[in-house]
């Protein structure tokens, strides 16, 4: 078999070490990539494909891309979910003996994406690492563009459903998995479908205890574990080291954004799960995942991008504790008043650009001129900042304004070293500001010319001979020359040498000149390096001050989600909610936020809502379709998520006793590619609901049971709201939306339980909406007037009339009876010897069994029984 040539041999060793990576090879001007990774970016990429000799009888599949282009090529790849390794020359190929030296500079995956090109700037793009053992999971989360880090630790292995909550209020691109999460298929089938990220699983020797707590000590400079507040948490702490190991094998440079550790509780924020999360669309619509239309869409209306990716951490994570409810509502309060101050702070705040990312790339060395420049435009807006909210009284406000830093050294370091308008390259010289390096303007002068050194060797020269018309000239054939008249050649000195004779003067040549000459020409090459150094010089010296801009974005994005609150409780005349643990849910003449702003000028119709852990417990809810149930029961959980994150709320007035979780049950469709049919996910979601739901929690279920048969429905519906209503099951706060009409009954039957519907009024065969929820049952499920509202024809409603009256008058009579407090429950087969009969039974193998052995085995089962 034919030897590879000495450049694919180098290939194959770099691309045998990253063997699940898309090596971007460098070749002069391009990134060239090699059989099946050519292969597959040509198909990705739709680059066209060409071939290589590579010593074998058949060329090498090879495809690639200009290497200033080459973030656009990665991003379509990283988008895509696949992983990208930049293997560069790390060598100057003029100074190489045989083959240029190469090595991976950078792996680059969904997970890790620093490059601006690549982020959506609106919202944070995180890594995930999920470590389990036998007693819990340990789960954290960390954005490297923005160097935010979350750690926490769920106790208890035996339930998905708290880990799966805190992937869904993350969303991470890319997650690790270690320990007995690396064999979990539930959450890796959840990782890529739900969250339609990739994972990849790590050595156990990333996990290793011992050396976790160095790695995290040393990372965020911590004296002793304990200060952390990981000691006690030692899962978590492993998923930590990690996602530490992972970074430092993929960035190959300096974590040191990475420097601020927020190790957060169970029960520290309101639970979501994803379904809570889509069915309320908070943050994209269920229909086209756009943002317009979700309630992030009303709310947003911050000024930059570190604050629209903060707002939206708030909207995800709304607190639990009132006291820290209350100081993000007092500074809004307090911006609310102020319009003046408000107005001028936001007014600065667009113009800053976004500072935690730029740091972010500074630190990791990928950062060009043009961020530079733009972390120094936005440091120049900070001194008016810092002047506009010195006098604010609200105690978060200040907490801000104190950690704010005008970085007035880093923003004169910047804007002395760097042009105005530097070039896209670092490469290629012409950024570094005159004055900044003595060194740097003396080869400049030199790479233009030399026209300094020029003029001063021409005066010396015609001092020395007397010839005073003696000028230097230049040639692309000779260089430069010195040029003498004909009246003038009894004066030229024995040092200079005859180059060139003419009919009026002769020119001639100097060692000076000469060495003036190579002088000039090597110039712009050692410019162009020198500026280069000096410009990674800088770079390490801004990314020394990296805690400060950070703790200074960090800020400038709490006081642009705080004036973006003020300015929406301002526009839509949002009210400030009392927040407390009374377990209320008190609002008047609340409304939908997102529906009411969809609206666009027509009147929004308000409505109230009563509910506690007492008297008001579960609210039934009826009435016909399109009448408003959803946009009502709906509109109760955003007010409290709103309420809860610090935020003004849409009401009349609003008190809101802490909700420590929001469940949704609104609507199905079949899960087709699990098999799934759309009363098996309403049931899945039902039964998720009732295992987790506490009686602090806020239930908005609607239409349960509407896939199966009436009767069965019925049973199930009446089921659910036993449950729930019942103060030793549940007792928790619920919303109900049903077409059974028969389950009105309930509120004479159970205690906590009040019914309610949506106004309609009806003339002859027509009807309106008035959607207003008041006390009371429905009269009619109006089914044929939507049918015709919809467009359904004549001929069909007249039908479906006839149809009806003949059903109601044949029809059996459901009737809902009271159920005795005594009644005991229905004793099931596994109450009785659960385990033996149930390992019996699993052990059985029913289809190879004789009919005697059938027999025998049944006997068996009833002895055990």
């Amino acid at each position: 078999m034919a030897e590879l040539t000495p450049m694919m041999k180098q290939y194959f060793e770099i691309k045998n070490k990253c063997r699940d990576y898309i090596v971007f090879y460098r070749l002069g001007d391009f990134y060239e990539m090699f059989f099946e990774d050519a292969l597959l970016a040509s198909r990705e990429l739709e680059l066209t494909l060409t071939g290589r000799d590579c010593g074998q009888e058949e060329r090498a599949p090879m495809c690639g891309v200009p290497y200033h282009a080459y973030e656009t090529y990665v991003g379509r790849l990283v988008r895509k979910g696949y992983k990208v390794a930049i293997c560069e020359q790390v060598e100057d190929p003029k100074a190489a003996k045989g083959i240029v030296k190469r090595e991976i500079v950078r792996m680059i995956t969904p997970g890790t994406v620093i490059d601006a090109s690549m982020l959506d700037e609106n919202r944070n793009n995180f890594l995930g690492c999920a470590f389990g053992d036998a007693t819990a999971y340990g789960i954290c989360f960390c954005d490297i563009s923005t160097g935010e880090v979350y750690v926490t630790e769920i106790q208890g292995t035996a339930n998905h459903q708290e880990l799966f909550s805190e992937f869904g209020r993350f969303v991470p691109r890319e997650v690790l998995l270690g320990g007995t999460c690396a064999q979990d298929t539930t959450l890796q089938e959840f990782i890529q479908k739900r969250l339609e990220g990739i994972f990849s699983i790590l050595p156990e020797e990333d996990f290793d205890m011992e050396a976790a707590s160095q790695a995290v000590c040393a990372q965020f400079h911590l004296g002793e574990l304990e200060t952390s507040g990981l000691a006690d948490a030692p899962v978590a702490l492993r998923a930590l080291a990690g996602l530490l190991a992972y970074l430092n094998e993929t960035q190959q440079s300096s974590l040191a954004n990475l420097n601020t550790l927020n190790v957060y509780q169970q029960g520290q924020y309101m639970e979501l799960d994803l379904t809570a999360r889509r069915n309320l669309e908070l943050c994209e619509t269920m229909r086209g995942q756009e943002k317009r239309g979700s309630l992030l869409w009303v709310i947003d209306k911050t000024k930059t991008a570190m604050g629209s990716r903060l707002i939206r951490q708030w909207l995800e994570k709304p607190l639990l504790n009132p006291i820290h409810i209350k100081k993000r509502q007092e500074a809004v309060q307090v911006l609310a008043e102020d319009v003046v101050t408000r107005d001028a702070l936001t007014q600065e705040l667009r113009q800053v650009f976004d500072m935690e990312r730029l740091i972010g790339r500074v630190v990791y060395g990928s950062a060009s001129c043009r961020d530079l420049c733009a972390l120094q435009s936005a440091m120049t807006h900070l001194p008016e900042i810092q002047k506009q909210t010195q006098g604010f009284t609200a105690p978060l406000l200040r907490e801000l304004h104190q950690r704010l830093d005008v970085l007035a050294d880093v923003s004169v370091l910047i804007e002395s070293a760097i042009v105005p308008d530097p070039p896209v390259s670092v490469r290629e010289g012409g950024f570094i500001r005159a004055g900044y390096s003595e060194e740097v303007d003396h080869l400049r002068d030199l790479a233009s010319g030399g026209k300094g050194e020029i003029v001063a060797i021409e005066q010396r020269e015609r001092e020395r001979t007397g010839i005073k018309n003696l000028k230097i000239g230049y040639n692309r054939v000779f260089g430069y020359y010195l040029e003498v008249s004909k009246s003038n050649l009894n004066l030229v000195p024995d040092t200079y040498i005859r180059k060139q004779t003419l009919a009026n003067c002769e020119r001639y040549i100097t060692e000076e000149l000469k060495s003036l000459e190579r002088t000039v020409l090597g110039a712009q090459e050692r410019l162009t390096a020198l500026e280069y150094e000096l410009f990674c010089q800088l770079r390490e010296q801004i990314a020394a001050q990296v805690h400060r801009i950070q703790r200074t974005a960090q800020s400038l994005a709490n006081f642009d989600v705080l004036c973006a609150l003020a300015e929406l409780a301002c526009e839509n005349h949002y009210v400030c909610p009392e927040v407390d643990f009374s377990g209320r849910i008190d609002i008047r003449d609340g409304r939908h936020p997102v529906v009411e702003k969809m609206l666009e000028g027509s009147f929004f119709v308000p409505n109230d809502t009563s509910l506690n852990n007492k008297s008001d417990r579960v609210a039934i809810i009826t009435g016909p379709n399109m009448a408003g149930k959803s946009t009502y029961m709906r509109q109760v959980a955003l007010i409290t998520i709103l309420a809860q994150m610090g935020s003004f709320v849409p009401a009349a007035s609003a008190h809101i006793g802490i909700a420590d979780r929001v469940f949704t049950r609104v609507g199905a469709s079949d899960d087709l590619a699990s098999g799934q049919s759309t009363f098996m996910v309403e049931m899945s979601e039902v039964a998720d609901i009732l295992k987790h739901a506490t009686k602090n929690s806020l239930l908005i279920l609607d239409e349960i049971g509407r896939g199966t048969s009436t009767y069965d429905g019925m049973s199930i519906a009446r089921a659910v709201v036993e449950f729930v209503a019942d103060k030793k099951k549940l007792g928790a706060r619920a919303l109900f939306a049903t077409h059974y009409h028969e389950l009105t009954a309930l509120e004479d039957l159970l205690e906590g339980v009040h019914n309610y519907n949506i106004a309609v009024k009806k003339r002859g065969d027509d009807i309106t909406f008035l959607r207003k929820i008041v006390r009371g049952g429905a009269d009619d499920s109006y089914g044929i007037e939507v049918a015709k509202l919809a467009g359904v024809p004549n001929a069909v409603i007249k039908r479906a009339k006839s149809i009806l009256a003949d059903l109601e008058q044949h029809a059996p009579k459901i009737e809902v009876r009271s159920i005795a407090e005594e009644d005991e429950p229905q004793i099931s087969l596994t109450d009785l010897n659960q385990d033996s009969v149930v390992e019996r039974l699993r052990a059985m193998q029913i289809d190879t069994m004789t009919p005697i052995e059938a027999m025998n085995a049944l006997y068996e089962l009833k002895r055990l029984v």
